[in-house]
């Protein structure tokens, strides 16, 4: 038979006891309870502390990590089970229905000029040291290389010229040849797209994107790449031999 605790060493009306769950590792320390309270009671207080469900949970008290019993009876008043300190109220549960309504909790919010006289937030740590956006010279090389990459993409967009004979080498695809059928942008798309007309059937559409055509071919032989990716050349169309294979 379980055993039931009952050590007086206390003339309060509260004890205090440590809360786990069968969710997580989580415990909460010291938390204060009326004895008089109902396990019922109890159950929706532990509720709210763990996220179980009060009409389906268990409540198990525990010793170290001896079970005492389980507080089955729940008319039967908390101090009936437990009458002293340092005791560990385990709550099992099935806690995957669990959620929590963060609408119902007060937001701590800040105006931009408030939090800008802030000495503890992160917007003061990088001023202070000078990272991010508010290391002005790093800002300044950081916008340099952009304008260098724009600059680069939009001289490679230069050199395609539509009917161009070109090579692309797009990373973790193999090289292939085609001939440059479109320059420009794509609609909902930002940048600069080359459209390629492959010359064997390793690309992606017909030369639409999203139900839009931008130039006609056969299905998979169309693609859109980067600039960066499209060698313009002397790039004679792959032929495939099959007599020389054995």
């Amino acid at each position: 038979m379980s055993e039931i605790l009952q050590i007086n060493n206390s003339d309060s009306g509260f004890i205090t006891a440590n809360v786990s769950n069968s969710h997580n590792d989580t415990v909460a320390f010291e938390i204060k309870f009326a004895k008089d309270l109902t396990i019922s009671q109890l159950k929706s207080k532990l509720e709210i502390l763990t996220g179980g469900n009060a009409g389906t949970m268990k409540v198990e008290l525990y010793k170290g990590d001896n079970l005492v019993t389980t507080l089955s009876d729940n008319d039967a008043k908390l101090g009936f089970y437990i009458n002293c300190d340092g005791m560990r109220l385990h709550v099992v549960d099935n806690f995957a229905n669990f959620t929590f309504d963060t609408e119902t909790v007060e937001k701590f919010e800040l105006s931009n000029d408030q939090y800008e006289q802030r000495s503890d937030s992160v917007r003061s740590f990088l001023k202070q040291n000078r990272l991010g956006k508010y290391n002005e010279e790093e800002r300044q090389q950081m916008e340099i290389k952009r304008r260098e990459q724009a600059a680069e993409i939009q001289r490679r967009a230069d050199l395609c010229v539509v009917g161009s004979r070109c090579q692309v080498s797009v990373s973790g695809n193999p090289t292939r040849r085609g001939t440059v059928m479109y320059n420009g942008q794509l609609e909902g798309k930002n940048g600069i797209y080359i459209g390629v007309q492959y010359d064997e059937p390793l690309g992606k559409n017909n030369g639409s994107v999203d139900g839009k055509s931008y130039f006609i071919c056969q299905p998979n032989y169309g693609g859109f790449v980067s600039p960066l990716s499209v060698e313009v050349g002397d790039f004679p169309a792959e032929t495939f031999d099959l007599d020389d294979e054995l």
